[in-house]
């Protein structure tokens, strides 16, 4: 598959790209675990069916030490029994904040079970963390970004 538009190699997009990755990185210094993190990104790139985000956030997850089991069970969480409570809480934030055009939004029980696992500045990584891999997933899947060939670290 060929790309719609090289995201590194259009001058506006390419820009974008950049100031996106800068914005992603606050996520990382909110103290929000780094599983939780890739966890996230993976759970809303399934949502949105991003190829480009799920190769390189699987990819990563597992460079980082991240179990096959778990990443091949996020999509299921629910029945999962391997994900802790904090964990769940920011999955279910993920999906919720993910589909607000399915008209749910996040609703108060989604609000509480996420304070009471993370502090505030770690409720702050979360929110970054969702609206960031939202915003990636739309740009590559509108580019037609293909996947397959990330290798860990390659950005």
């Amino acid at each position: 598959m060929e790309p719609r538009v090289n995201l590194f190699e259009n001058k506006v997009t390419a820009s974008y790209v950049k100031r996106l990755t800068t914005a992603g990185k606050v996520a990382e210094g909110s103290g929000l675990p780094a599983a939780t993190y890739e966890l996230v990104k993976i759970r809303a790139s399934q949502i949105n069916g991003c190829a480009m985000c799920l190769d390189m956030h699987t990819k990563d997850a597992l460079h980082a030490g991240e179990t096959s089991l778990r990443i091949n069970l996020i999509a299921a969480w629910r029945e999962a029994t391997v994900f802790t409570e904090a964990e769940r809480a920011a999955l279910e934030l993920t999906e919720a904040g993910t589909r607000l055009a399915d008209g749910g939004g996040v609703s108060e029980d989604t609000w509480q079970r996420v304070r009471k696992h993370y502090d505030e500045d770690q409720i702050g990584g979360l929110l970054v963390a969702i609206a960031t891999i939202n915003a990636w997933n739309r740009l590559n899947a509108i580019a037609h970004t293909p996947a397959g060939n990330y290798e860990p670290g390659m950005f």
